[in-house]
């Protein structure tokens, strides 16, 4: 199966959050549950992204976008991907009392529903911005910060939710998420490249706390030695009860070891524009699935389906799709003359979930905010 999308990064409008809304947990929803579905924590970003460049900058020349845009990044990729699924965000991050950090809050609290409860506002803290510059279906990344303040930006004692997501950093454990565990709430952590280059699962302590584990194929060898990413989302079961390797462009693997059940799902081929934030969507599309019950090989194909959508348009938190996306693509692939009907029953369980109402045509055109200003007391 296959779904292509045209973008010229500038000139998008994105429908209103609230557009097409989905819960998708609405039928295990009941009295006493926690109050929040996802709770994560972080550093956001100011990403500011230059988009419809012909080639990569050259020393010593100025180069002209043809389009940019700017949306809160960093851990506010992975709430907003979360938010826009349907799933009651929760995030506890440090903002920055400038305009960027104005404008991230007032982006995640009004624009996409996120509560901020936990989080605050820091004086005298710069915010931290990275400026992404998009070609070829690549993108060079620089960014710029100050030092974090000097106390963390998770809440002594973390808001109770059905689900945290946590990004693990070798030897560094983070107390939060033992205490989220020892409360019921469901971790998944993703893990990112170790500098360090030791590449030793004990190193990852929090990994004991966490009920799926979701690296890279390449992540994941580096961690158990295997020769191969199957065999070693078998070997990280031995440490985490749920293993889910993504490989790219030939999908994604998961290992459940309390059922013994083990899925593969393909990718959907796409033309991939830029793959910012497209791991975090992943993980989302796949949190979410978890939650709601779903089998094993339905959330690898619903996280991929969402990853593959994200890559289609530019930017991290301003390309994760929501189901108003989903609902579109899924009419749109249904009319392809001669579309594989297997890979048309692979995705059926969406039937039962999307928006009844008319969508619009496939693939959505999207809102590409710019920087706020302070507004005046």
């Amino acid at each position: 199966m296959t779904a292509s999308a045209a973008s010229t990064g500038e000139g998008h409008h994105r429908q209103s959050c609230h557009a097409a809304r989905v819960d998708p947990l609405a039928g295990l929803r009941a009295p006493g549950d926690p109050p929040w579905d996802v709770y994560l924590t972080g550093t956001v970003f100011l990403d500011i992204v230059f988009t419809g460049l012909d080639s990569a900058p050259v020393r010593g020349t100025e180069s002209w976008a043809r389009g940019m845009g700017s949306s809160p990044g960093g851990v506010a990729n992975m709430a907003t991907a979360l938010a826009r699924l349907g799933l009651r965000t929760s995030l506890a991050a440090a903002f920055g009392d400038d305009h960027y950090g104005e404008y991230c809050w007032d982006a995640l609290e009004q624009g996409e529903g996120i509560d901020l409860t936990a989080s605050r506002m820091v004086p005298g803290w710069h915010s931290s911005v990275t400026v992404s510059m998009a070609y070829e279906g690549e993108r060079t990344m620089v960014s710029h910060g100050h030092e974090p303040p000097p106390t963390e930006p998770a809440p002594a004692s973390p808001p109770h939710a059905r689900a945290a997501v946590a990004s693990l950093t070798p030897g560094k454990p983070a107390p939060w998420i033992a205490q989220a565990a020892s409360r019921g709430t469901r971790v998944f952590a993703d893990v990112g490249w170790d500098d360090t280059g030791t590449w030793d699962l004990a190193g990852l302590a929090d990994l004991e706390h966490c009920e799926a584990f979701l690296p890279n194929a390449e992540e994941a060898m580096r961690y158990t030695g295997a020769d191969c990413p199957r065999a070693a989302a078998h070997a990280l079961t031995e440490h985490v009860p749920l293993a889910v390797v993504t490989l790219g462009a030939e999908g994604a693997y998961a290992v459940d070891r309390r059922t013994g059940e083990t899925a593969e799902v393909p990718a959907i081929a796409v033309e991939a524009l830029d793959p910012t934030g497209a791991g975090d969507v992943f993980v989302a599309g796949f949190v979410t699935g978890t939650l709601a019950g779903w089998p094993l090989a339905d959330r690898l194909a619903f996280a991929g389906l969402t990853a593959a959508l994200s890559v289609q348009e530019f930017g991290g938190s301003l390309s994760a799709p929501g189901w108003s996306e989903i609902a579109a693509w899924w009419r749109k692939v249904q009319s392809v003359e001669a579309q594989d009907p297997q890979a048309l029953r692979r995705y059926a369980f969406l039937e039962g979930l999307l928006p009844r109402r008319e969508t619009p045509p496939w693939p959505l055109r999207r809102a590409v905010p710019t920087i706020g200003f302070r507004r005046s007391a």
